[in-house]
């Protein structure tokens, strides 16, 4: 008992102080950032990119934004490539032992994401505290603590290359947890680094299912496989029985609006869902209160943030403005300089602004994830609320799903064309259709004007996919488990057409 009462007192004081550190930078945004700039800026001026781009002579923001570029991962893999063979001083001081490979869900091409210790301690681990402390600080009621995480993360090892290592983040993460972490996580470390998605399911469903769990956290798609496995292993009617004290699921990588439904049927009682946006690049964003869709924005660890608006959003000239400058509704790409070594890096992702006092967001989808063949500009949070209504007003639940268009041939309009595995199939498929259809011209008026008269855009075309296909497809593509994300939208037919003809094969 004194020992509990000891372990709790800690604990409280803990997330006192952090939660108080949190109200500073909510109090101090722009200063905040500003102190990160700089310390970062003079602890890198001595660098290979810092000789280059006169880090010492940089003394304000204007400065920043005139002498460094934008880059992509292409223009900056020439200096990761450098650190990864182990020399120092190129990015960042001295050496970086660790790199977090990309799932690489927009290139085939590898991205090795530098991994240091600041970027390991102050922000990955950092953030990872501060989830639990805001949950707690919400919920003074938990009982979080007698009960462990369920953790699943990427089913990649870490490897050694050249004098460096490389791996899964989730892998590189579980790899340097301290021991008193693990001792709370299931399941073991050994298990958690599995490599074979299959085998590893089978084995964390067998370490598990006497466990006493009190939270989950992983990417919804794949946790998903795993509770249904579960149950199926258990002969259980929902994870409550298996798990009563189940209270939380920290969820990030992709949306969770089309699971929302279908992980209160199997789970089967009332949960509480926390958004998290962590990425190799960074920890940016946690769902700071409870019943909400938006994430607040992390100003201290170790990552100053810049925004481009997509409607100015030009890869030949790219223009960036800082947090203070950003709008509530618009959509921007986010440009980060991080204590990994990313100097003004373009990472692919695009937020949307809820609020900016304080700053809160929403990831409304990618720079390469949207349809814009006809000057729709459809981004993923505008079809994630449409799937949500359509499946509310026809009873249906969604597993996956993936759009592209169809291009215009001769004198007939084009479309857009969406395959979607349903777990609950709609009661009226063309209510569904025109549901959607419906919704996102209310939700994006550059689509209700293609779709006026269907003289630009015809009326979608939704095709129903059979059985674990999206499953079936990724296991092809060698990307099961961890943080592989099936593409939601796609410019091109790079994606659609490989799953429509594997689904002709029903």
């Amino acid at each position: 008992m004194a020992t509990k009462m000891l372990f709790n007192s800690v604990v409280n004081w803990f997330i006192g102080r952090r939660m108080d550190q949190i109200k500073h930078f909510l109090r101090h945004p722009v200063e905040c950032q500003q102190e990160i700039l700089f310390s970062q800026l003079f602890l890198a001026e001595d660098t290979e990119y810092g000789r280059k781009y006169g880090f010492k002579n940089i003394k304000s923001y204007h400065d920043f934004r005139r002498q460094v570029p934008i880059v992509s991962y292409e223009d900056f893999e020439s200096y990761i490539e450098k650190a990864r063979q182990g020399q120092s001083d190129i990015i960042w001081p001295g050496a970086i032992r660790r790199f977090a490979k990309s799932s690489g869900t927009t290139n085939a091409k590898s991205k090795f994401i530098p991994i240091t210790d600041e970027s390991l301690q102050d922000c990955h681990y950092k953030a990872g505290k501060d989830l639990i402390s805001i949950y707690v600080n919400n919920h003074p009621e938990s009982c979080l603590f007698q009960n462990k995480n369920l953790r699943l993360g990427g089913s990649v090892e870490v490897y050694k290359d050249f004098k460096t290592q490389f791996g899964d983040l989730s892998a590189i993460l579980i790899e340097n947890l301290p021991y008193w972490v693990e001792v709370i996580n299931t399941p073991c470390r050994k298990v958690s680094l599995m490599s074979e998605w299959e085998t590893k399911l089978r084995a964390i469903v067998s370490e598990v299912k006497n466990e006493k769990v009190g939270s989950l956290t992983g990417v919804p798609s794949w946790m998903m496989v795993l509770l249904q496995r579960l149950l199926k292993e258990t002969g259980k009617d929902s994870i409550a029985e298996i798990w009563p004290d189940l209270e939380v699921f920290f969820h990030g990588g992709i949306s969770f609006t089309p699971y929302r439904e279908q992980y209160r049927a199997l789970i089967g009682k009332d949960i509480n869902y926390y958004e998290i946006y962590n990425a190799s690049e960074g920890f940016f964003g946690i769902q700071d209160r409870s019943n909400s869709d938006e994430m607040l924005l992390m100003l201290d660890y170790g990552i100053f943030y810049e925004f481009i608006p997509m409607d100015k959003f030009n890869p030949d000239d790219l223009q960036a403005i800082p947090l203070q400058e950003v709008e509530v509704g618009k959509n921007y790409a986010l440009v980060i300089t991080t204590n990994g070594g990313l100097w003004r890096y373009l990472i692919g992702d695009t937020v949307r602004f809820t609020s900016t006092d304080p700053y809160r967001f929403k990831i409304s989808g990618r720079t390469k994830h949207y349809i814009n063949a006809f000057g729709e500009e459809l981004m993923i949070d505008n079809v994630e609320a449409a799937l949500a209504k359509a499946s509310a007003e026809t009873g249906a639940g969604i597993v996956d799903y993936t759009g592209a268009p169809i291009y215009m041939n001769g004198n007939a309009s084009g479309a857009h064309e969406w395959i979607i595995e349903f777990s609950r199939t709609p009661s009226c498929r063309d209510t569904f259709t025109t549901i959607f259809d419906e919704t996102l011209k209310t939700l994006n008026s550059d689509y209700e004007a293609k779709r006026y008269n269907d003289m630009t855009l015809r009326r979608p075309v939704i095709h129903t996919a059979r059985e674990n296909l999206f499953y079936d497809w990724m296991e092809q593509r060698g990307k099961l488990g961890g943080q592989n994300k099936v593409p939601r939208l796609s410019n091109d037919r790079q994606y659609i057409e490989p799953l429509l003809e594997l689904n002709s094969f029903a």
